[in-house]
């Protein structure tokens, strides 16, 4: 399916002479004077070959079928990381790659999208937010009540994060996904 070169976002997969490509960034550039162009930074799913493109953004672009489904995590070996079909319990495994950086988020039976493409996943999305445990920060501090001051935290996962002062070694906290940061405290 032909789709304009503006439309594509992160995490959409095109296929380029016959080859499938997963976009990791989309950036639109708009500048004073010339043609508007989108830059695309992809990576090939074959072999993990990055490429950078630009497209003015007018140009037509072919967007490859994919099925997007819900999966859940089981585990991570040396083949890769194994997710399950919940409807039918067809197991599938992920390469090391097409996980990334979303692999020191991933809990044992984490509901997550994987996108398909011929059995195969290309491209996975994780749940916005995830519960982990402080296990090394800064002790509170008398009288630091300032609000908006925050102190660093280490994470359950390895993660690190700026966390507000009154939280302490133990507490559960959500955090964000998309860029590691602190969203509230744990209700649980």
């Amino acid at each position: 399916m032909k789709v304009i070169a503006s439309s594509l976002r992160k995490g959409n997969i095109v296929d380029l002479d016959g080859k499938l490509y997963v976009i990791l960034t989309a950036e639109n550039i708009h500048p004073g004077k010339g043609t508007p162009v989108t830059q695309l930074d992809m990576r090939r799913i074959s072999d993990g070959v990055k490429l950078s493109q630009r497209y003015k953004t007018t140009d037509q672009v072919e967007r490859a079928h994919v099925e997007e489904r819900s999966y859940q995590f089981l585990y991570h070996d040396g083949d890769g990381f194994h997710f399950m079909n919940m409807d039918n319990y067809d197991q599938l495994t992920a390469h090391p790659d097409v996980v990334g950086d979303s692999d020191k988020f991933l809990q044992p039976e984490m509901n997550v999208k994987l996108q398909v493409h011929e059995g195969i996943p290309v491209s996975i999305e994780l749940p916005q937010r995830v519960t982990l445990e402080v296990v090394e920060t800064e002790p509170a501090m008398k009288g630091q009540t300032a609000s908006g001051s925050f102190k660093p935290a280490l994470l359950s996962n390895g993660v690190k994060t700026a966390v507000p002062t009154h939280i302490t070694t133990g507490t559960r906290i959500v955090i964000s996904t998309a860029d590691s940061t602190y969203v509230e405290r744990a209700k649980d």
